[in-house]
Parts: structure tokens; sequence; C-alpha cells
């Protein structure tokens, strides 16, 4: 017989906001009138009707000079430039890769986009090509950055900084885009002993922290060592933490994705995806967020 969990119900701690009444987040459903403002420019998830401007999709909205545009809560990736992203290669095409990046298109990365083993700076050779396969193949997880959109709405990606490159050991975690928050850096080397890649088309790379960077091979090898076992502690509970913070549809970042480990720690890795502990873990993230921003 399967062994059967029960728990007992716990109180619930309230929140206390920090926050003022206008500095909340302005949430709106289809149909909802946002203003009847006519001074308003009518942007991307919003439409026009009896001089009223009306919320196409559910999600925030968002104010930019007179611009006024509803940021869906859950859609596809659409790529920007200088976007962090990460991404698996899904074909190996004449001079390019095929990469998903969790948008309505596959992503393009162009051989002549990609740092040469050793970091050689010269054109691209026939060679170059027939090896394709020996950089990067079909299955591979990649680092990238977004460099160009083409009209269609497809990304176009390169690997020209020897931090970007082939993804070795580690957890992938997929999430709404719209969950992870952008920042100046989407590269974090968190202090409890693992780093972490925020993409933002919302794949998620958690892995070892690396001891030294080997920038000599241009971002194609990866290391196949074995990972201690309290790596692999380490990267597990990440991994559940993120889970959690998505569940409670709390932002991420590197550091309400730290205040969560922390807050985990005093339960097992197992018990964080359980409702009530998920729930106390991610109130205390909440609180300390806030408790930071005031």
């Amino acid at each position: 017989m399967a062994a059967i969990s029960m728990r007992l119900p716990e109180f619930r701690k309230a929140v206390v906001p920090s926050v003022s009444r206008g500095d909340e987040k302005h949430l709106v459903l289809p149909g909802d009138t946002i203003t009847t403002d006519t001074g308003y420019m009518r942007g991307h998830g919003t439409y026009v009707e009896d001089e009223k401007l009306i919320a196409s999709v559910a999600g925030v909205v968002e104010r930019v000079n007179k611009l006024v545009c509803v940021r869906p809560m859950n859609t596809r990736y659409n790529g920007e430039v200088g976007d962090i992203v990460v991404g698996r290669i899904t074909e190996v095409q004449q001079k390019r890769w095929k990469v998903e990046t969790n948008s309505r298109l596959d992503s393009v990365l162009l051989l002549s986009s990609i740092n040469l083993p050793g970091g050689e700076l010269r054109r691209r050779s026939a060679e170059d090509e027939l090896a394709m396969r020996d950089y990067l193949q079909e299955g591979d997880l990649i680092s990238a950055e977004v460099q160009s959109v083409f009209s269609d709405g497809a990304v176009s990606l390169h690997t020209r900084s020897l931090k970007y490159g082939k993804l070795g050991q580690g957890v992938l975690v997929e999430v709404s885009p719209s969950l992870v928050k952008r920042q100046k850096t989407h590269f974090h080397d968190l202090p409890c002993g693992a780093s972490i890649i925020l993409g933002t088309n919302g794949f998620i790379w958690i892995y070892p922290t690396p001891e030294q960077k080997d920038g000599d091979a241009g971002g194609f090898t990866t290391s196949t060592e074995p990972v201690p076992l309290s790596d692999r502690e380490v990267i597990s509970r990440l991994r559940n933490c993120v889970v959690a913070l998505v569940t409670q549809k709390l932002m991420l970042f590197d550091t309400s994705i730290l205040y969560c480990y922390e807050a985990s720690l005093p339960h097992q890795i197992k018990d964080i995806l359980q409702p009530e502990v998920m729930e106390k873990i991610v109130l205390e993230t909440r609180q300390r967020l806030l408790d930071l921003e005031g």
C-alpha cells in the first residue's frame, strides 16, 4: 500500500503591506476599462471602443509617458535586443542552428555569431560548417544573447562573449517569461554555493558554481566531473524554491530566490513543494522583500 501523508492545518501569518495604494500593480481582465482619457496612446493588449481604452488580455497595465499597454500574465516569449536567454538546439542547418527559446517561432544562431574554440577570430570556412555538430548538436542547452529581432517576431542569437555558450551539468526549470524580472545581469553566483541563469524567455538554469572560469575553450567544453552530493542538494533546493515562487506568482530575481532559499532551510528539500510549506516560505520571502523596499 502507498504511504498516506496527513497534515494538520497551520495558522497563516498575514503579510503587512509596506507600499502605498498608488504603487500597487494595476491588474485588468479582458473587457475592463483602463481609462476614459482620450489623451493616451493605445499599446499592445488594448483596444479603443466608445472613446474608452479597454484591455484585450488579462495582465498588468504599464504606462510609458502617454503609451498604455497591458503585459499578459501568461504569454510566449517576445524577444528584445539584448535579452539573455537559455535555449535548446532543435536542428542543425546550413551555417545555422535552430534554437527553442519558448517563443512562437524557433530562434536562429548563425555559425558566424559564435566564438570558435580557442576564441580565434577569422572568417568561417567550409571546414567549420562541416564541424558544426562538434560545436553544438540537437538537445544541447546554450545561453545566448538576442542580437536582433526579425519582422515576424523570430530572434537571432549570438554567443560571442565567453560568458555565453554550451551549458553542462545542471537543472532546467521552465516558467512563464512574465515572472522573470529584467535586470542588468541575469548571471548570478549565489552565496549558497550554486549559480543561476535567469533567462528572460522563462528558462531558468541552475548549476554548480565553477571553481575557475576557463575561457580558452570558447564556450564549447562542459565539465563531466561528478557533482558532489552537497552541491546537488543545494541545486535541488533552489529548484524547488523557484517552483514555489512561480506557484505563488512571485517575481523571480536573485534576491527573491535567495530569500526563498534561506526561508526553506528549516524544511526538508522534498517538503518544500507541500502546499502549506510552500505558502509559508513564500509569505516569509514576500515579507522580507516588502521590508527591503520599505
